[in-house]
């Protein structure tokens, strides 16, 4: 992301700071008016000629800038596990957990760990945990039982 006086194009397209459209403007007078509107003027391509320009406020380009690597990097996926028998305020606290790293860019993965016939308690559980966390994250696959272990993933919305 290249912006203010690093802009070489001799003209730029112009998108004002609330998204309104300016036009073809002289590079200059882009630098003048960002400078006057205390605001940074930011490339958004260098593909194309002139080449697209917005007025940004001050630190939303560096904001803007982390949280599109943030996208490119993808989500991480944070474990959370889980036993068949867990106590209801231990199971709070775990989906209050899982609100928070799903509303934060990134998956969870909910692990029950099984032993004997716990199977179809461990599967009751993931599907109310699933349904708890419905507004926040979507499930990318299903209830796996496998083993010794059962889980499921999911993604932020």
């Amino acid at each position: 992301m290249i912006k203010n006086e690093k802009i070489k194009a001799s003209e730029v397209h112009l998108t004002g700071v609330d998204g309104e459209n300016l036009g073809v403007v002289p590079t200059p007078e882009a630098l003048a008016m960002a400078k006057r509107l205390k605001v940074d003027l930011v490339c958004t391509s260098l593909l194309s000629s002139p080449p697209p320009c917005r007025l940004i406020r001050a630190g939303a380009a560096k904001e803007a800038a982390q949280q599109e690597r943030k996208r490119e990097r993808g989500p991480k996926v944070k474990e959370i596990r889980l036993t068949p028998h867990i106590e209801e305020h231990d199971l709070e606290t775990k989906r209050r957990q899982a609100e928070n790293i799903l509303s934060a860019g990134d998956a969870v993965l909910f692990v029950v760990r099984i032993q004997g016939k716990e199977g179809a308690a461990a599967k009751e559980l993931l599907e109310d945990l699933l349904k708890q966390l419905r507004p926040v994250g979507a499930k990318k696959t299903g209830i796996q039982l496998s083993g010794k272990q059962a889980a499921v993933q999911i993604d932020p919305l």
